[in-house]
């Protein structure tokens, strides 16, 4: 699909391979320093993308943090924190949920079409519920998007079902993959990607754009499109970690 948004995967794993244990706690894998490089991605992007697994386990905020982030968004005429995302097939979302409460910006929830009208009305005044195909996918999200919300650029931030569907259908353009030094070792815990049918094997490797230390993890950089954009604006480790410093004083 050539008319659809720029897709950045963004997710952290331990050594391996997982993105959380199975307990009820949520396993912080990033550091602070790692947290900004993320919140600086956020900022450069139009919308961002989580699945509503990833509500309801993590109640995530999604906005943008920092100020002169924010400040630098308004200037270019652009709300504070980009759109937030969500796709569902069940409808089972909390209106209460920190997705839906905060930020003053625009909430887009994609479900099947036979449980929008029953969303519509749960979400009523806090969200735009946008029905779809009975098995809504990516590539008709992505179409919506780009088409009807002018998104150009997307962060999708998980989880493993989202991370896997992206992948498996070769709808995403960069990774940005985390490995955080920790082991999880838990059967039942949840992995970055669940089987699938990938387009990169060994006959067709994907490609390794950069690769950096950030405090105790490492961030890898892959290429997975020719659209990939190299020159994509990043800041050092150093930037980040002063920028860190100043914003915790």
């Amino acid at each position: 699909m050539s008319d659809r948004p720029y897709v950045t995967l963004s997710c952290a794993m331990s050594i391996d391979g997982y993105l959380d244990t199975s307990g009820p706690e949520r396993l912080v894998l990033s550091n602070a320093a790692d947290l900004d490089r993320v919140d600086l991605v956020r900022s450069e992007n139009d919308a961002i993308l989580v699945g509503a697994s990833t509500v309801r386990r993590d109640n995530p905020r999604l906005l943008v943090r920092s100020e002169h982030r924010q400040a630098a968004r308004a200037a270019a005429g652009l709300p504070s924190s980009p759109i937030k995302v969500t796709v569902t097939s069940s409808g089972d979302l909390d209106p209460d949920a920190s997705f839906f409460t905060t930020g003053d910006v625009q909430k887009i929830v994609y479900t099947p079409i036979g449980r929008a009208r029953r969303l519509t009305d749960r979400l009523r005044g806090i969200a735009t519920v946008v029905g779809l195909p009975d098995r809504v996918t990516m590539g008709a999200l992505l179409e919506d998007l780009v088409t009807r919300r002018g998104v150009h650029r997307l962060m999708v931030e998980g989880g493993g079902s989202i991370l896997t569907q992206f992948l498996a259908d070769d709808l995403a353009d960069e990774l940005h993959l985390v490995i955080a030094p920790i082991l999880v070792g838990e059967s039942r815990a949840p992995r970055v990607v669940t089987p699938a049918a990938f387009p990169w094997s060994a006959s067709h490797r994907a490609t390794l754009a950069g690769v950096r230390q950030i405090d105790d993890v490492v961030l890898l950089r892959y290429a997975l499109s020719d659209r990939f954009d190299p020159y994509q604006r990043d800041e050092t480790v150093e930037d980040i970690l002063d920028t860190t410093r100043q914003e915790t004083r």
